[in-house]
């Protein structure tokens, strides 16, 4: 049974028109480095209001549950769940180019962060919503702004505290009662850039995807990445590193954790910057773009030449495939080049 009723109606709004992606995590403990996601759930809605999407499971964490007494969730009754890394796909395609919506959103902003960090993935998520700042600048007469409150004020009823998945659903209806209260005092929506982030301590180095393409050398001034090319990251960048890294590496593009003469060109933000990079860049002659131009460019990635040893049999160049070992080429080797300063 959906999350949400068939009459979801966001308010029509403009600028308060997203696509949104609730969740909500129940953890072992506080502290995201240490402590592990027992349960999470999700939904999708699109701009129009309507569910588009809904997930929730159990997690085997590898470690004791933490406090029963909160969550409920006993090691026996999470014994045979899937653990992080066997949904992470999934749930990764629910918050891709969607804005996270939690209560006190920092939380399980930064559960998610170290669990996909641990799942060798990166968390595709560029801006979030906390439906408990959203609230402080509505300001409903309430004695304070817990989640409970807050449904017991806006009418949405709650079966089980602390259980993600019907905390998700109360979740739903407080987001659309926020929502029309924010439009009726004409408010700005408390949006949050997510920041980049640091390279987490389980994010391992694994060896670099191979490229099936011929690198078809430098790109040209004004010119389009094309499949095959040599591209080098340096500096600081507004989206995470391994974001970067693991679409390109899913566009086709061969990332380098160095430069040479052969890179085809250099992607930073900081082209001054006197990095070992930037300065052999400079040495060599190789292009050099900022990091809008690189994702502006990712979006028409122009085909390549396959390798003739990696060349599926009658099959176009740009459809060539190189068996890795892996189904997913950006979670491969999204670290590879993503580390190198």
């Amino acid at each position: 049974m959906s999350l949400l009723s068939p009459s979801f109606d966001m308010p029509a709004m403009g600028d308060y028109a997203y696509d949104w992606a609730l969740v909500d995590v129940e953890t072992s403990g506080l502290v995201a480095r240490r402590d592990r996601v027992l349960s999470v759930a999700v939904i999708t809605i699109g701009p129009d209001g309507e569910q588009t999407g809904e997930f929730s499971t159990l997690l085997d964490p590898g470690c004791d549950p933490g406090p029963v007494e909160v969550h409920g969730l006993t090691a026996e009754r999470l014994q045979g769940a899937p653990t992080f890394d066997q949904v992470a796909g999934r749930i990764g395609a629910m918050l891709q180019d969607r804005i996270l919506v939690a209560h006190n959103a920092q939380f399980d902003y930064d559960f998610l962060a170290h669990e996909f960090a641990r799942a060798r993935m990166w968390l595709p998520v560029s801006q979030r919503l906390c439906t408990l700042a959203l609230n402080r600048q509505v300001d409903p007469p309430t004695d304070d702004m817990k989640l409970g409150t807050l449904a017991a004020h806006y009418g949405v009823p709650q079966q089980r505290a602390h259980d993600a998945w019907d905390d998700t659903r109360v979740l739903a209806g407080i987001l659309r009662a926020s929502l029309r209260e924010a439009a009726r005092l004409d408010l700005p929506l408390p949006l949050v850039t997510c920041p980049p982030r640091a390279e987490s301590q389980f994010t391992p180095k694994p060896p670099k995807t191979p490229c099936a393409y011929r690198n078809p050398g430098r790109m040209a001034p004004g010119g389009p990445l094309r499949q095959g090319m040599k591209v080098a990251i340096t500096g600081e960048t507004a989206h995470a590193r391994a974001e970067l890294v693991g679409r390109a590496v899913s566009a086709g593009l061969n990332l380098m954790g160095s430069v040479s003469r052969h890179t085809s060109v250099l992607v930073t933000n900081e082209p001054a910057s006197g990095s070992a990079k930037a300065r052999r860049a400079l040495a060599e002659g190789v292009p050099v773009i900022d990091e809008p131009t690189f994702l502006r460019l990712l979006a028409d990635v122009r085909p390549g030449t396959a390798h003739e040893t990696t060349a599926v049999k009658g099959a176009p160049a740009a459809e060539a495939v190189v068996d890795t070992g892996s189904t997913d080429p950006a979670r491969s080797a999204s670290s590879s080049a993503a580390g190198a300063p």
